[in-house]
């Protein structure tokens, strides 16, 4: 298991919540992409945390990760970033980079909330 805590939300994040979209950054992303992003910390990032068939929970809000993107590991543990698609099962194509959960929930954010991968 592996838990981050929210230290920032930026100010156009829930522009992207329409979308189902939630990109994730560590404290070291560029001023240009905070306004986007939710920018969480940790001591830790492990190489392995994301996992097709495991958990994120997001504050109470639980998913399922039903696929994993071929870089998302390695953005997650070089920069705390990746993007996180609430989708529908059906509709499982994503980016290298990206995770996709259901349900098709976007969460409630706010900052002090962990962020949990199991």
């Amino acid at each position: 298991m592996h838990q981050t805590t929210i230290i920032e939300i930026g100010s156009i994040v829930e522009d992207f919540a329409e979308e189902f979209l939630l990109v994730l950054f560590g404290p070291e992303a560029m001023a240009e992409l905070r306004d986007i992003c939710v920018i969480h910390e940790t001591d830790q990032r492990p190489a392995e945390a994301l996992k097709k068939g495991g958990k994120l929970t997001i504050g109470t809000q639980e998913y399922t990760i039903l696929e994993v993107g071929s870089e998302a590991n390695p953005n997650y543990q070089a920069l705390g970033h990746i993007s996180i698609y609430f989708r529908d099962s059906e509709n499982n194509e994503i980016l290298p980079g990206a995770i996709l959960v259901e349900p098709k929930i976007f969460p409630k954010l706010e900052v002090g909330d962990i962020i949990t991968f199991s």
